[in-house]
């Protein structure tokens, strides 16, 4: 195999924590900078600048020579320094604003060498490209600068944002190996997001027709002729694979499973601790909302991700917890929705009586929410609860609390990570829809949370293959089978599930939870790192090729 001497990593997400992929990148970092000390660099957009941004920590003598050339002979406005992740590995965060100034000039190069249609660019397109092109510059300054003529180099993209600064090396500098990275295909999550059924009739689904259909035609053009170029084409699942085929008329290279470290997961006392913390957080803010003691006994249940209401199946998890509702089951449930909306603040109210000791016999004005919305009158996640009359009563057995916020240990009503509030949950349901891979039921199970999720994210097909079956509660992970027309089902089999665990004995609990733990620690990068190196060999050897046949 070909091994890469240097690697560069380039995504919106580097020092910017946005969604999942900032944990793939975050938690696979320490185990390349094991192998590779400081000749890993992640880059990233410098949208902070003079701001101080808790992620990274600026080291102007990283890399001094090169930066001071990149800076005064090419103009590239830099800042190079440490990510605050394990492994501490370089980061180089730029300011891409520069380069808007000739923005159409690169576009016109992608039509000519690529035929990259920007014409429909819209949105986030230009800010995306414009970053793209100037981490595909920082590379190719670098390796001018720095690199000897022996020593290879590999420059991944990750998701269609970073997909003209890998074209432009492509064309540019072809001595640098290229890998493109789709964590989930663009038109595939607007098809989805825009309610057509996608599974059943994917393989009739014409990728550059729906693009035009759905007015995507500039980010699938980026993202499928990216594909067809780079040395080594990836995504991270068997089933973004088909998608990618049938939509981007391009097989994978390599799937690149999304794997965890769990070096941050409490161990011994300090597990039990951290779990009893978290317990006694989310009751506590449970019962100030309530305007009651919630018991100790309740079961505390979760979702969360991003706010994608049917591809995450947020809208199929608040109707399951409905047909609970209308069980006679008397084991009370606390569910908590951690998605964060468009949120204005805490809740003062909520917020005074989390100060105040004195005990108070009634709810809160709506207590089904921790923060202030901007429009909660046209929030999806109110407006179902709405609808199903879901309000909270003290008779029912279950009740539903939106945490519409990042869970950033600074929200004013928690002041807890999300993982240090995870831990604390007696299971998590993902009921996915659209989902490439899926961390949040990964993370669960790092945590010893048994999690419910899907046949159609990722993560699910996975846990079924090593279980040779679909995997059940009692194994730590229940997989459900989802497709395009049974939403009925699968809200009945989130609520059995439910009330399975409601009547699991502690003993049954236990090793519910020893097995979810076993199932994280067979997807740590130790593991799926190889895959990684299948994908570098492939795409150094692919420009090894393309360079010999240039000379």
């Amino acid at each position: 195999m070909m091994k890469p001497d240097y690697i560069f990593e380039s995504s919106w997400e580097v020092c910017n924590k946005v969604g999942g992929i900032y944990t793939v990148l975050s938690t696979r970092a320490k185990t390349l900078q094991d192998v590779l000390t400081d000749r890993v660099f992640f880059v990233g957009p410098d949208f902070w600048k003079d701001k101080a941004n808790p992620l990274f920590k600026e080291n102007k003598n990283l890399l001094g020579k090169w930066r001071r050339h990149a800076q005064s002979a090419e103009g590239l406005q830099i800042r190079i320094g440490r990510w605050q992740i394990p492994g501490e590995p370089i980061a180089i965060l730029v300011d891409f604003n520069p380069f808007f100034e000739h923005m159409n000039e690169y576009y016109a190069r992608a039509w000519e060498d690529f035929k990259v249609d920007s014409l429909h660019a819209y949105g986030d397109y230009n800010e995306a490209s414009m970053f793209s092109i100037a981490s595909a510059k920082v590379a190719e300054s670098f390796y001018r600068f720095h690199i000897k003529k022996n020593e290879k180099v590999v420059y991944q993209a990750h998701e269609w944002m970073t997909c003209l600064g890998a074209l432009y090396l492509q064309k540019n500098v072809p001595q640098i190996a290229t890998i493109f990275t789709t964590h989930a295909t663009s038109i595939g999550r607007s098809i989805a997001g825009n309610n057509k059924p996608l599974y059943d009739y994917l393989q009739d689904y014409n990728g550059d027709q729906m693009a035009q259909e759905l007015n995507m035609q500039s980010k699938h053009s980026i993202e499928k002729q990216t594909a067809h170029h780079v040395d080594c084409f990836t995504t991270v699942s068997d089933i973004t694979a088909q998608e990618c085929e049938q939509l981007l008329d391009k097989k994978v290279d390599v799937v690149l499973k999304n794997g965890f470290e769990n070096d941050f997961v409490p161990k011994g006392a300090k597990f039990t601790s951290a779990r009893k913390q978290a317990r006694k957080k989310l009751l506590q803010v449970a019962s100030r909302l309530l305007g009651y003691d919630v018991p100790e006994d309740t079961l505390i249940v979760s979702t969360g991700g991003r706010y994608e209401y049917k591809n995450k199946g947020i809208d199929l998890f608040v109707e399951a917890l409905n047909r609970y509702r209308w069980t006679d089951e008397n084991r009370n449930i606390v569910a908590f929705i951690n998605v964060p909306a468009w949120v204005r603040g805490p809740r003062e109210d909520l917020q005074m009586r989390m100060e105040s000791r004195i005990p108070h016999d009634y709810p809160c004005y709506n207590p089904r929410i921790t923060h202030e919305l901007h429009e909660p009158e046209t929030d999806r996640v109110l407006c179902q609860l709405n609808w199903l009359d879901i309000h909270n009563r003290k008779c029912d057995n279950v009740k539903v609390i939106f945490v519409p916020c990042y869970l950033d240990g600074d929200d004013g009503i928690f002041n807890m990570t999300y993982y240090e509030l995870l831990i604390g949950y007696d299971l998590c349901v993902f009921p996915s829809y659209y989902e490439p891979w899926g961390y949040t039921p990964l993370e669960s199970v790092a945590f010893h949370v048994p999690c419910i999720t899907t046949d159609l994210a990722g993560f699910g097909l996975w846990v079924n293959s090593l279980k040779g079956r679909y995997s059940e509660l009692s194994d730590g992970v229940k997989v459900i089978h989802r497709s395009d027309n049974n939403f009925d089902e699968v809200a009945n089999a989130v609520r059995d599930t439910l009330i399975e665990l409601a009547h699991m004995t502690p003993d049954e609990v236990e090793t519910a939870r020893k097995k979810a733990a076993a199932i994280a620690e067979k997807a740590l990068w130790k593991h799926f790192i190889a895959d990684y190196y299948k994908a570098y060999d492939i795409a150094l050897k692919h420009a090894e090729a393309r360079n010999k046949k240039s000379e």
